[in-house]
């Protein structure tokens, strides 16, 4: 392991999403606070309460963990692709770093910034309403193993991917309606059969579960459920990026 080389490309990493600020801390954040009013707060004036809570502290963990799935995700291909269009990846080839550094400084750098947008959502949450933290050993699991399962999938899908419209298919066509689709502003066992039973092959729902159970003591699967999902989805994808990277795969052409 190549510590030096680690450090500076992670450091890199951060100091180019905190550059673009505006677009990729606070476009997420004014985003996220339009769901509010209108799920929220319209939404929430007429279906008073979910599964024992306000609706408004139902939606808050799935807000989170939409935020952090999308930002996490973002970062990894965006700034990989953007390497590879650019043809500054040469600089990463020719460099004496491997492929484990390279995995591990672009997954740290976006859990990062999935952690603070996160958080900032938090803050956001606290204007329109109060919320208990039930359990916080689940609730630092699934804050740190979703965002950087994610930050693996954007690793695959800038690595996979030959054009812009081939990156665009992953957030436009996967990651929204699996997020839209996984309870993020309902309950799964408000649906009807067949529906039920398809909702529960979405792997969002458990994480977004897994996060709303750390928060509010209540979810639609069960936690350990929730966390086998998870690690599961981790560990394939660390698999499959790590031998992508080992092998150069469409670095290299």
């Amino acid at each position: 392991m190549n510590r030096v080389a680690l450090k500076t490309l992670f450091i890199k990493e951060i100091r180019r999403f905190a550059k673009v600020w505006m677009q990729t801390v606070l476009s997420p954040l004014v985003t996220t606070s339009l769901y509010f009013l209108v799920f929220g707060v319209a939404l929430g004036s007429r279906l008073k309460e979910i599964s024992g809570v306000p609706y408004i502290q139902f939606v808050v963990p799935g807000l989170v963990m939409m935020t952090m799935v999308r930002d996490s995700f973002l970062n990894t291909s965006s700034s990989l692709f953007q390497s590879k269009i650019n043809g500054t990846i040469t600089d990463l080839l020719v460099a004496p770093i491997g492929a484990s550094e390279i995995l591990l400084s672009y997954v740290g750098a976006a859990m990062c910034r999935a952690v603070i947008t996160g958080a900032l959502v938090l803050v956001v949450a606290l204007f329109f309403t109060w919320f208990p933290l039930h359990n916080v050993g689940w609730t630092i699991f699934f804050t740190i193993f979703v965002p950087a399962t994610f930050a693996l999938l954007g690793i695959v899908s800038a690595l996979w991917a030959e054009k812009f419209d081939h990156l665009a298919i992953f957030p436009n066509f996967v990651l929204l309606p699996l997020a839209f689709l996984g309870g993020v502003f309902y309950s799964i066992d408000l649906l009807p059969e067949p529906w039920n039973a398809i909702s529960r092959l979405n792997p969002l729902l458990y994480m977004v579960n897994g996060l709303r159970f750390g928060f509010l003591g209540v979810a639609d699967v069960s936690p350990v459920a929730s966390a086998v999902v998870v690690l599961i989805s981790f560990m394939v994808l660390l698999s499959v990026a790590g031998i992508m990277l080992q092998r150069g795969y469409k670095l290299r052409t």
